[in-house]
């Protein structure tokens, strides 16, 4: 069963009787339930576009108690019972008590119904924007879940400005996501709910699998001195059994120098600092290198931050953008560069867009710079091309 799937006119999703194995999303056209009851044939409706169908069958376990024949050209995503469970399981205990309980109750109260009863139907049309706004959630993670099996998200590669070298030598790989009859979802937004899935661990795994092509080609390119690239990595990733060797066997097999492949994590993600402490120094000790992301934002906690084994830190780019605001806005931003390289750590800064806030951060010995100045995302093509690493050309010509 793929998650998408495709119906023309007159074709039949699944009839009455089959098992409930999964629920599906109306994501274009109709779809028409019809109940066979005894020698009665009851229409269920027809339910359009955002509609949920079967879900109810499928929280049970029982038989489809309708057949769904596609009205028009119809367009579907499948919703599997593990999607449904692992959302019912991360949210309120006593939420999924009380769901429970009525499964239960119903399965009970099914076992008296006699079999040429007129059931109510299972599917209606939802009215409640309560309802609809959930099911909109629902409706984004299994796009996104086709989406990862497609390959339809894309990986684009911001430069890093090393100011000792002159020269750009790294990139951060950032993950956008068109998504037709959409446009662009924000990062923000499917990231933060891949994150409260399983699905922050393949997107993760998608994003660090391009990143590694990207090096190997431009390894094969013959160039003297490879570019590293930073992935970004939630700490549900991290410690994810086995993730920390997966990465270190992708990037040995690939036969990548050490510190080719660099990871980020967000310290404001973390929930228990020693399985990712312990992560961070095994990959550490195979030749890849972190960075602590964000810093300064979030639930960053300074009283943690001796436990972690890093190499960067990237200071969030609000500090950057204020830092000629006043005295105070610039002596914040001396301290956490100069804190950072106390604890042996090199400095990204984040947000650069001024000839004026590179010169200043040249004069405190900030190592690396990212922000619009440097360059915005760029496609692949534009990296193993070498355009994305020649910012100083393009700032000149606009300057």
């Amino acid at each position: 069963m793929g998650i998408r799937r495709e119906l023309f006119a007159g074709e039949v999703l699944y009839r009455q009787g089959e098992p409930s194995d999964c629920a599906w999303l109306v994501e274009q056209g109709a779809v028409e339930l019809v109940a066979q009851q005894g020698r009665r044939r009851v229409s269920q409706g027809v339910l359009g576009a955002g509609e949920l169908i079967g879900e109810l069958g499928l929280l049970e376990g029982a038989p489809r108690s309708a057949t769904a024949t596609a009205c028009e050209d119809t367009v579907l995503l499948a919703v599997d019972l593990a999607q449904f469970r692992e959302r019912l399981e991360g949210g309120d205990p006593i939420v999924r008590t009380l769901v429970d309980s009525m499964l239960r109750r119903m399965r009970a109260l099914a076992a008296y119904v006699p079999e040429d009863a007129v059931l109510p139907a299972e599917d209606v049309a939802m009215d409640d924007p309560g309802e609809r706004s959930g099911v909109g959630r629902i409706r984004l993670e299994s796009q996104l879940r086709h989406a990862l099996e497609s390959g339809e998200l894309e990986v684009r590669y911001q430069p890093i400005h090393d100011l000792q070298a002159g020269a750009v030598r790294s990139f951060e790989a950032l993950v956008r996501w068109q998504l037709p009859g959409r446009g662009p979802v924000s990062p923000a937004e499917f990231i933060q709910l891949a994150e409260e899935t399983s699905l922050i661990v393949p997107v993760g795994e998608y994003v660090l699998d391009r990143v590694i092509q990207v090096l190997t080609a431009l390894r094969d390119q013959g160039l003297e001195a490879l570019p590293s690239i930073a992935v970004n990595l939630s700490a549900k990733q991290l410690v994810e059994p086995g993730m920390a060797r997966q990465i270190v066997q992708r990037v040995q097999r690939a036969g990548l120098p050490q510190g080719a492949l660099k990871l980020e994590v967000t310290e404001s993600r973390m929930l228990d600092y020693a399985p990712v402490a312990a992560v961070m120094k095994h990959c550490r000790d195979h030749g890849i290198p972190f960075a602590l992301d964000d810093f300064g934002t979030g639930y960053s906690n300074l009283t943690h931050l001796h436990k972690l084994d890093f190499e960067y830190v990237k200071v969030d780019q609000a500090f950057c953008r204020h830092m000629f605001d006043g005295p105070r806005a610039m002596a914040i931003v001396e301290a956490i560069v100069d804190m950072a390289h106390r604890i042996g750590a090199q400095v990204i800064m984040e947000g650069v867009e001024t000839h004026d806030q590179l010169g200043r951060l040249d004069e405190l010995g900030v190592r690396h710079a990212q922000g619009y100045l440097i360059g915005q995302a760029a496609p692949v093509e534009q990296v193993l091309s070498g355009e994305a690493m020649r910012w100083r050309e393009r700032a000149a010509a606009t300057a």
